[in-house]
C-alpha cells in the first residue's frame, strides 16, 4: 500500500525523508548534480516518499540573530517537477501559504495528482503577519479546489507544552480537512508524548478516528546546529544538551538519542493506537550529517518494517 493509500485509510507506519531544495541562487547545472546525488543517496532505503520544504524568512517570528543567514531556495514545487521529476515515491510538498496569493495557490493544486503529491500548507510564521492569504482560506481553497488532494498541517509539540491546546488545534484542522500531521524535529520526547496524548484521547471522546501523526527526527553533527534548531523552536532538554556538549563524538550521540526517542514514541503510538509515520531530516548541509540522517532513515525503517 502507497503512502497516500496508507494516509487515506488512516494507517501509519511509513517512513519519509525531507529535504529542502538547492539555494535560488544555484546554478542549474548544479542544481541538477545535488538531485542527482540526492536521488543516488536515497533510493537503496526504499523509502515511503520524500517531504520538499517550502522556506520562508521567519526573522518575524523569532527577532534573535539567526544562527546560519537565511537564504532563499528554490520552489519545492519546481524543483519536484523538474529536477525531481523521477523520483518514485509520492512526496510531500510544503507551501508556506503566505508566499503565495489565490490565484497561484489555486493553479498548483488543481495541476496536482493525488496519488503523486500530497502538500502541506503552513500558516504564516508570526501571528504579527498579514500574509496575502491565511492559513484557514487557503486549506479551504486547496480541498474545493482538488478535494483528492491529501493535505497535512503542522503540529508543534513546544506549543502544546506552553499552551496546552495543540491538540484543539489539530482536531480543528482535521476538521477543516487535514488528513495527516507533521511535527517540527523532536527532541523532546515527553512534549511529542504529552501531545499525542491528549490528542489520541480527545478524538476518542469525540468519536473520530485519529489521522496520522509523523514525528519529524535529526541529527545534530555540532552545537552550532544545535544552536540553530533551538532558534526554529526546536525544545532541546538540557539533558541533551550536555550529553551532546561533553560526547566525544557529538554526531554520534545526537544518531543514538534520535534513535532511541523515535522507537519510544513508535512503541508509545502503537499503545495507544495513533497511526504514525517517522520523517528524517538533515538540518545540515554538511555531508557527515546528512549520510547520518540517511544512516538513520535506514534503521527507522527497518524498525517500521520488523514483523510484528
Amino acid at each position: 500500500m502507497d503512502l497516500a493509500a496508507r494516509i487515506r485509510d488512516r494507517q501509519g507506519r511509513f517512513v519519509l525523508f525531507a529535504l529542502t531544495p538547492p539555494r535560488r541562487a544555484t546554478a542549474p547545472e548544479r542544481v541538477a548534480e545535488i538531485a542527482e546525488a540526492t536521488k543516488a543517496r536515497l533510493r537503496p532505503l526504499d523509502l515511503d516518499g520524500l517531504v520538499l520544504y517550502d522556506i520562508d524568512d521567519e526573522s518575524s517570528r523569532n527577532p534573535s540573530e539567526r544562527p546560519f543567514p537565511f537564504t532563499p531556495t528554490l520552489d519545492p514545487a519546481a524543483y519536484l517537477s523538474g529536477e525531481l521529476a523521477d523520483w518514485e515515491t509520492p512526496v510531500v510538498v510544503y507551501r508556506a501559504v503566505g508566499k503565495y496569493d489565490a490565484g497561484s495557490l489555486e493553479r498548483w493544486v488543481s495541476d496536482q495528482d493525488p496519488g503523486r503529491t500530497l502538500s502541506v500548507l503552513v500558516g504564516a510564521a508570526s501571528s504579527d503577519s498579514r500574509p496575502p492569504l491565511a492559513l484557514g482560506e487557503a486549506q479551504e481553497l486547496a480541498t474545493t479546489t482538488n478535494p483528492d488532494l491529501l493535505l497535512g498541517g503542522v503540529a508543534i509539540p513546544e506549543r502544546h507544552t506552553r499552551r496546552g491546546n495543540e491538540h484543539e488545534r489539530l482536531l480543528a484542522k482535521q476538521a477543516a480537512g487535514c488528513r495527516f500531521f507533521v511535527t517540527q524535529v523532536v527532541y523532546d520526547v515527553n512534549a511529542a508524548k504529552n501531545l499525542v496524548s491528549d490528542y489520541a484521547y480527545a478524538c476518542r471522546d469525540a468519536g473520530i478516528a485519529p489521522v496520522p501523526v509523523v514525528f519529524t527526527f535529526s541529527v545534530c553533527g555540532s552545537m552550532k546546529t544545535l544552536e540553530f534548531l533551538r532558534w526554529l523552536g526546536v525544545d532541546v532538554p538540557r539533558w541533551i544538551e550536555n550529553d551532546l556538549r561533553h560526547a566525544e563524538d557529538t554526531l554520534q550521540a545526537s544518531f543514538e538519542q534520535a534513535l532511541d526517542a523515535a522507537t519510544e514514541l513508535v512503541a508509545y503510538c502503537e499503545r495507544l493506537g495513533v497511526p504514525y509515520g517517522l520523517n528524517v531530516e538533515s538540518v545540515s548541509i554538511r555531508k557527515v550529517e546528512i549520510d547520518a540522517s540517511v544512516e538513520l532513515a535506514r534503521r527507522l525503517i527497518e524498525h517500521v518494517r520488523r514483523p510484528a
